[in-house]
């Protein structure tokens, strides 16, 4: 039997998922940072990862995160393969932007297994309790699933659905006028030209946090998370849970390390989206303060800002 989709999502589930397989880098966004942390090519090594299906990579969708860092000093290359102790020595920062299990790559369906083995996240969480940086972004489903055993590992849950804006259907929009952006040193910035007002995200998934946590991002009472068993169809199977108060960013220290945990990955890139080129993320007009965010978290992650 056909399953029949749900009014008023309709639309936005084909328009989504027509805009997420054509996306694209926007090779022609590039902020000028005025002061930039570090001489170029002379700051700590952040390692986005590479080696395990990841639909954002240095040299890929996720280029334009890249370059920002880079332009603000850091040396920024991609890890291929498999998480090593050995080969983590000397990472600063560790970067998994939407990994996925082999499984999942053509197929966005139940099930969604972990993209990491169990020795991979041991080896992960030894490395941060010496000192490491973990920046973990899973995005809706399937990559939320596909992260949820990694982020397990330091108290959060990461749920496997479609945060929805139940207003709009689209772009989620978080405000320090509201709290929906919390005040604190990663929004906070160390001046006012890194204090952050606003900030937007393209349809991610909804966590929970541990009491040790600190919420960047919150959810308010007009946004539901809905699970489905495949991505971008929904039916009258979907799931509905109202996520108030739960998370699309948090960070904590861990150890002697940190941790940022984010549950959508466009907001930190730059793309160009379906064959009208959308924008889609820090280039978008109405997300103009998205980079100063990403530099924030790679800031905190980097023991440049404190509490």
């Amino acid at each position: 039997m056909r399953r029949k989709m749900i009014p008023g999502l309709l639309f936005f589930s084909l328009f989504s998922a027509s805009l997420l397989s054509q996306q694209v880098a926007d090779t022609t966004y590039n902020p000028v940072i005025l002061q930039p942390e570090y001489t170029k090519g002379e700051g700590p090594v952040v390692a986005i990862d590479e080696g395990h299906y990841n639909f954002h990579t240095a040299d890929g969708r996720y280029l334009p995160f890249a370059r920002l860092l880079r332009s603000d000093g850091y040396v920024v290359r991609g890890y291929p393969g498999r998480f090593k102790e050995s080969r983590l020595r000397d990472v600063r920062i560790l970067v998994i932007a939407n990994a996925l299990n082999k499984i999942n790559v053509e197929n966005w369906y139940l099930p969604t297994p972990s993209a990491f083995t169990a020795k991979e996240i041991e080896t992960v969480k030894k490395w941060i309790e010496k000192g490491g940086s973990l920046f973990l972004i899973a995005d809706h489903m399937p990559m939320g699933g596909a992260a949820a055993d990694l982020a397990a590992a330091f108290g959060f849950r990461f749920t496997n659905g479609f945060a929805i804006d139940t207003a709009t259907r689209g772009q989620a929009y978080f405000y320090r006028k509201d709290r929906t952006m919390v005040p604190c040193s990663i929004t906070n910035g160390r001046n006012s030209g890194e204090t952050i007002n606003k900030v937007v995200t393209f349809t991610g998934q909804a966590f929970e946090s541990p009491a040790e946590a600190k919420t960047i991002l919150r959810f308010n009472e007009q946004y539901l998370l809905l699970e489905t068993d495949t991505a971008w169809v929904f039916d009258s199977s979907t799931r509905f849970t109202p996520v108030n108060g739960w998370s699309q960013g948090a960070y904590m220290k861990y150890g002697e390390g940190r941790l940022v945990m984010f549950g959508e990955a466009a907001m930190f890139t730059a793309q160009l989206g379906g064959p009208s080129q959308v924008k889609m993320g820090m280039n978008s007009d109405f997300a103009g303060e998205n980079y100063k965010l990403l530099l924030n978290i790679i800031h905190w992650l980097d023991k440049r800002i404190e509490e």
